[in-house]
């Protein structure tokens, strides 16, 4: 039976921090995965001598590290069947490699999640134009989108769970995107352990905005070797095919019958190789896939991924129409992670919750205009379990 699969209430109250002073993420310091607060510790400096910290988060067997910089989850452990720990999210153990290495592990990503075809999209009239960082494309907001970005970080804990809030103001104009963007997200761990990330943002001009997290996920533990004998479930009957440079065609073909049918929960690797279109011009999957759930007020569980050997399982609940399943195809062993393993080809897999790619030069896909007196907000819930 899995363990610990109900919706989390966001933590409120406002907490206090100790600090520490190092070089890298110094576990020996932070406070157990049963709990406690924040603690904060020096990871890193930026060229211009901006300090970068690391928050440790822990409730409920789930120990969380987050960096200022970027809002990078930069490790994430849960224990196993039989309790063992392990960090399931990959990364660096040191600052440097994120400022060049381009893959996006465990970011906050905005402030356009996903492509948009030729960085160009128009608005009310006026087209946009937005740094091309993708091919032809603009990706991840582009080359210094969120990701790149030093957030404000305030540690609370509270009766339901403990966290953090990143805050963020976004200048007019910042990367192209019109408005003057004032940003919230919150990540949270409840009592269980759940990881809940919310995102609230506001804006003084007519925008687009669509915020995700970009963590890869290998729940045998990262550096234990590939993903693609994890199962994965996605409640999604429809997919966004997209052309060789991987923008959405803007056809909404069903699953049933192609190697995209997650329906029922299956290993990664039993299609990956198939040489359907799709895969070839992805490299393996990298779709975003249509939930039927659609938009929702209250997360709502659409996704399971589950390591067969280690016994882990992780429940994906989401407001979010979409999620783009990204199985890690630009891994090619030149990076080494946390554990000093070189990371290959599917060691790791993202499951971005988000409104889908290129949305604002689809007038049929789901809207992603936020304008002034309007709150963007949306929620996605992490239940961390075993079987």
């Amino acid at each position: 039976m899995t363990t610990s699969r109900r919706t989390v209430v966001a933590a409120a109250a406002a907490g206090l921090t100790a600090t520490a002073v190092g070089t890298g993420p110094a576990f020996a310091a932070a406070p157990a995965a049963g709990g406690g607060r924040p603690y904060k510790e020096h990871f890193g400096t930026l060229p211009d001598g901006t300090r970068v910290d690391r928050w440790t988060v822990a409730s409920g067997g789930t120990r969380l590290g987050v960096l200022s910089y970027g809002g990078i989850v930069q490790t994430l452990e849960l224990p196993d069947r039989h309790g063992r720990r392990a960090n399931v999210s990959l990364g660096f153990g040191e600052l440097a490699p994120y400022l060049t290495a381009g893959t996006y592990f465990g970011a906050l990503i905005g402030r356009y999640g996903n492509r948009i075809a030729r960085g160009t999209f128009t608005l009310d009239g006026r087209t946009y134009r937005l740094p091309v960082n993708d091919g032809p494309n603009s990706l991840h907001g582009g080359d210094q989108g969120f990701d790149k970005r030093v957030w404000d970080v305030e540690p609370y804990a509270g009766d339901s769970g403990t966290g953090l809030t990143l805050r963020r103001v976004s200048p007019d104009g910042e990367m192209g995107y019109p408005g003057t963007l004032t940003v919230r997200v919150d990540y949270v761990l409840d009592r269980r352990g759940d990881l809940r990330i919310t995102y609230e943002a506001t804006t003084d001009k007519a925008t687009v905005v669509n915020l995700t997290n970009h963590t890869y996920f290998n729940l045998a533990g990262e550096g234990n070797g590939d993903v693609l004998g994890h199962t994965l479930r996605i409640a999604a009957s429809r997919y966004t095919p997209v052309d060789e440079t991987l923008i959405p065609t803007g056809e909404l073909p069903k699953v049933a019958g192609t190697p995209f049918d997650f329906r029922r929960a299956k290993p990664i690797g039993q299609d990956i190789r198939k040489g359907h279109r799709q895969l070839v011009f992805g490299g393996g999957y990298d779709h975003n896939f249509v939930l039927d759930k659609g938009v929702t007020a209250r997360p709502e569980t659409a996704i399971t991924l589950a390591d067969p050997a280690s016994g882990r399982v992780m429940d994906i609940a989401t407001t979010e129409p979409g999620v783009q399943f990204y199985s890690g195809n630009g891994l090619d062993g030149t990076l080494r992670g946390t554990s000093g393993t070189l990371y290959r080809q599917a060691d790791g897999l993202c499951l971005e919750t988000q409104h889908f790619p290129d949305s604002p030069n689809r007038p049929s896909f789901p809207s992603t205009v936020l304008r002034p007196g309007q709150t963007y907000r949306t929620t996605t819930v992490h239940h961390f379990g075993v079987r």
